[in-house]
């Protein structure tokens, strides 16, 4: 089955399931993952463009995809968003939103919709291989992780800018898309990517995507969405450094898992080999 069949259109309810060993298997792969292929960045890479011209035509690429996004949102997935009245208590401070991992087309527009100013999203550098889009992800605001030291330190100060910048950083922790799942999985980097919150003593939000039946089986059984936004979590300046990242961890998971709950429709199942029958 291609990979975007099992975000555009309904499938075979026979052919909805994964079985998996661990949390962190990956159902969706690219051909350089599947090669076993390690992708790095261009050499040179602009983590943030210094260019008038490229600010202007990120600044324009933006907008284009974010007025994409209302029509791709609301209209494909019918998407309602709850919570985003919290966010006006950090006006005027950047933050950070941690987010479940359950589809790659809506996990780039849904934030996007669902926060109040411009994002930033840490994204894997094989993301930029992606046919069409590829390139044009960084001037929508997507942060590739570094693999080089140089290319890592360049990531983190230009993270540590955009938050300074009052923009707002999106993250998965769960790392790898599980489509249309409905439980929150284990954070495979524990608390190292709160790491950003906590050096720069900035809020982070949660962003929740849950899946219900449609009204219309006018497209088959693909399910809507609904968005929960919860916060703000701040760090807790009473703790450690990395007290203060397994706080703000624990708060976010607990937090994904409490809005998981409103899932009211499993459109792809998940089965571990060790329970299968």
């Amino acid at each position: 089955m291609a990979k975007a069949e099992l975000f555009q259109k309904d499938i075979p309810k026979e052919e909805r399931i994964f079985y998996y060993d661990s949390e962190e298997d990956d159902p969706i792969k690219t051909s350089e993952q599947e090669k076993k292929v390690e992708v790095g960045l261009p050499e040179g890479y602009e983590f943030i463009p210094k260019s008038p011209l490229k600010k202007i035509w990120s600044a324009i690429l933006f907008r284009a995809f974010k007025i994409f996004g209302q029509y791709y949102e609301r209209g494909y997935w019918q998407t309602k968003f709850y919570g985003r009245e919290k966010l006006k208590e950090v006006k005027g401070k950047g933050y950070v939103i941690y987010a479940n991992h359950t589809n790659p087309f809506h996990d780039v527009f849904g934030p996007a919709l669902a926060a109040d100013r411009r994002i930033f999203t840490v994204i894997s550098p094989v993301n930029l291989k992606i046919p069409g889009i590829g390139k044009y992800l960084p001037y929508i605001g997507g942060l590739p992780l570094g693999k080089t030291k140089q290319e890592k330190e360049a990531f983190n100060k230009a993270v540590d800018e955009r938050i300074k910048q009052k923009k707002v950083l999106v993250i998965y922790p769960e790392a790898h898309v599980w489509p249309y799942a409905t439980k929150i999985r284990k954070f495979p980097a524990g608390d190292k990517s709160f790491k950003y919150a906590t050096r720069n003593n900035v809020p982070i939000f949660t962003m929740t995507t849950t899946y219900h039946k449609r009204k219309s089986n006018k497209r088959g059984d693909l399910p809507r969405m609904d968005i929960y936004v919860e916060g703000p979590f701040y760090p807790n300046s009473d703790l450690t450094e990395e007290e203060r990242r397994v706080d703000l961890a624990k708060k976010a998971y607990n937090s994904m898992v409490k809005w998981s709950k409103k899932n009211s429709y499993e459109y792809f199942k998940y089965v571990k080999r060790t329970e299968r029958k």
